[in-house]
């Protein structure tokens, strides 16, 4: 049994109005273990895409290495475009040394509502996953019942769009909860079988799942 606490603490810069929520990285990070290309920093791992998306989308031309400067390639362009990241997965229990999330157990989770409450200009949350079992959505959706909170379905399509009311004291903001793609590779399979890439990879077939990322990435981001 591995015990995979998350390495590091939630990043949300003063101003943030886009917060990135998923679950945990790769155990490797929690044991330092990195990998050639690994960055030091959430949503590093040389396997996942959403760096590479970003990276893509804005030209950054980031650095894919663990170094201080990679790192800080990444907090600096957060802090510029008011983008935070605070996963909702604190630690878990794995019997398999793996990323998936269907194997995490005894999961123990951050409130995702304390940090709402705490960052007053936060006001989409950009899931990178759905509501499949222990995704960040179907964390968050629980989340939300137990303060009697209701989501509002604004778009069914890939990806799809919620919002809820989040209120505190005599103040009411919307929330928006957009439910992206996962940027990695085990969601290749349900990306292949979207009418809409089938469509775009009709048109042409070079067209491949990660540009299907870039083009609903770019829309949110």
């Amino acid at each position: 049994m591995f015990y995979h606490i998350h390495p590091y603490k939630p990043f949300i810069p003063k101003g943030t109005t886009k917060l990135i929520v998923g679950t945990l990285p790769p155990p490797r990070f929690s044991m330092g273990k990195l990998k050639t290309g690994d960055v030091n920093f959430c949503y590093g791992s040389i396997d996942g895409q959403l760096w590479k998306i970003l990276n893509e989308i804005f030209s950054l031309n980031l650095h894919f290495e663990n170094t201080d400067f990679a790192i800080q390639q990444r907090k600096d362009f957060l802090i510029a475009n008011n983008i935070g990241i605070c996963d909702i997965v604190e630690s878990c229990e794995r019997i398999k040394m793996d990323a998936s999330d269907l194997g995490m157990s005894k999961i123990k989770f951050r409130d995702l509502l304390f940090y709402l409450k705490k960052n007053p200009s936060v006001n989409t949350l950009l899931l990178t996953g759905g509501n499949s079992k222990n995704g960040p959505e179907y964390h968050l959706r629980r989340q939300l019942k137990t303060q009697n909170m209701i989501l509002k379905s604004i778009s069914a399509e890939t990806p799809k769009i919620h919002e809820f009311e989040f209120k505190e004291n005599e103040t009411t903001r919307k929330i928006k909860m957009v439910s992206l793609t996962a940027p990695s590779g085990s969601a290749n399979r349900a990306v292949g079988s979207n009418p809409q890439y089938q469509l775009l990879k009709k048109q042409n077939p070079k067209f491949n799942t990660f540009d299907f990322r870039v083009l609903q990435y770019k829309k949110f981001f």
